[in-house]
């Protein structure tokens, strides 16, 4: 199976290291914790995370120095702050030794599903450049063309057209949809088949990176900027960039993004020096860029050069007669990832569930819904695919809450303080009101308790 993203949580706070990760572990990540910051930085020489959650106040050593010296060990690590204590010049400090967010406490677990989703999106692009680009086959990670429907057929006749074509090309499509999949289409059909396929999604990044990773920078160029790097494009020379989520570009990214697509230069940030670069520039949205022209939120004149030939992926419920096909294709795919036998077929009842579901989030919530079918279900070569294989939401069943220790569920939109006090409520029903056996459970003190039992109002 694929390999999970990699999450480090530092806090000194028990309750916090455990609220956190069991929220990021539920979410799909694989998550490390640590109290300190020298014991954090043993993890990050041993493993290497993704994306690491540093409190600015730790024992020993500081977040900001561990910030520092994790950096000078894991230059790839993407690093968010935590504390309550915030100032802007905190937060304006840690950004500058190399932080790409701040979350400041309490914060709602969404939240912080959204910084890390962040990070780790800034996380990728960073491994893509920093990684020498290899050209992917068409069908990495389920990226084969599969449908029959009119709908489909008419977007593969669209791309067979754009063969020969070197034209930039804007995708529009849900999400979900398939976009990239077009787009990685689109270039393996190309002259520049053989040369990098790069993607960045301009929603994922903070606006003060974002220039950097599409046009790298000097080094010195800005206080964090030790070396010269090369961004995006640089990068992809020869080949073909993929800007996800167009829209969402900040103006002045849009500005530069004009200038290389008439021009065909860029230059790095803190350089005043024009490259000329040979790129093929594939956009693609999920929101309607002639309103946010109209919002004056995206600018025409880039809206012109980017629409110069414009593909419409269709969503699934357009398409609802490629599902059956479609979800064989993931049955072989994953079954192959997981070193089983394929299923033998889908069940009419759960061909039937398939087809009466809306899809909100269109191919890849099939994709979701297979892969997590196969993994829970294993399901024999003279077996169905069946309805009860299926999860719960798709049925219209009422889903089971998932229970936290000690029988605590985080709620959507809970901040860490709710968290706390319903962790705390929990352990002390569960220890019939003695507080120490209640620290005990929840790993602090009965001083701590007291304090946080008061703080609470219990």
């Amino acid at each position: 199976m694929p390999e999970r993203a990699h999450v480090l949580v530092v806090d000194d706070e028990k309750l916090i290291r455990w609220s956190v990760g069991e929220r990021l572990t539920r979410t799909g990540y694989e998550v490390k914790t640590a109290d300190s910051g020298e014991a954090a930085l043993e993890l990050i020489a041993a493993h290497r995370p993704d994306v690491a959650l540093f409190d600015v106040r730790l024992p020993g050593i500081d977040g900001i120095a561990t910030l520092q010296r994790a950096l000078e060990l894991h230059p790839s690590l993407v690093a968010v702050m935590m504390s309550a204590h915030s100032t802007v010049d905190l937060a304006v400090g840690a950004m500058k030794d190399g932080a790409v967010d701040f979350l400041v406490k309490p914060f709602a677990l969404t939240h912080l599903d959204e910084v890390v989703a962040r990070a780790l999106a800034t996380s990728r692009v960073r491994r893509s450049l920093a990684e020498p680009s290899v050209p992917q086959p068409l069908d990495a990670k389920t990226g084969a063309m599969v449908g029959e429907a009119p709908a489909f057929k008419e977007l593969l006749a669209v791309l067979e057209r754009l063969t020969a074509s070197p034209a930039t090309v804007l995708i529009e499509g849900e999400s979900g949809s398939g976009k990239e999949l077009v787009a990685r289409n689109i270039h393996h059909r190309s002259a520049r088949a053989q040369k990098p396929f790069l993607e960045l999604n301009c929603a994922a990044l903070p606006e003060h990176l974002l220039e950097s990773e599409l046009f790298g920078h000097e080094r010195g160029a800005f206080t964090d900027a030790h070396a010269l790097k090369r961004g995006l494009f640089e990068n992809a020379h020869g080949g073909t960039v993929m800007l996800d989520e167009i829209g969402d570009l900040p103006q002045a990214g849009q500005a530069k993004l004009l200038r290389l697509l008439e021009n065909r230069t860029f230059r790095r940030v803190g350089s005043s020096v024009e490259q000329p670069v040979d790129v093929r520039v594939i956009a693609a949205t999920n929101a309607s860029l002639e309103e946010r022209v109209r919002e004056n939120r995206f600018r025409n004149d880039l809206y012109f050069r980017l629409n110069v030939i414009r593909v419409r992926v269709p969503p699934l419920r357009e398409r609802l007669e490629d599902l059956p096909l479609l979800a064989t294709h993931f049955m072989a795919h994953y079954s192959h990832e997981l070193g089983r036998p394929v299923p033998r077929g889908i069940s009419p009842g759960a061909l039937a569930a398939l087809q009466t579901h809306s899809w909100p989030g269109n191919v890849r919530e099939l994709r979701n819904v297979i892969e997590r079918a196969l993994v829970l279900h294993p399901t024999g070569a003279e077996e169905d695919l069946r309805r009860e294989h299926l999860p719960p939401e798709l049925l219209g069943l009422p889903q089971s809450s998932p229970s936290l220790v000690p029988h605590t569920v985080v709620e959507p939109g809970a901040t860490l303080n709710e968290t706390e006090k319903r962790l705390i409520v929990d352990a002390m029903d569960k220890a019939r009101g003695n507080q120490s056996q209640a620290a005990r459970a929840l790993g602090i003190t009965r001083d701590t308790l007291r304090y946080r039992l008061r703080k609470h109002g219990l």
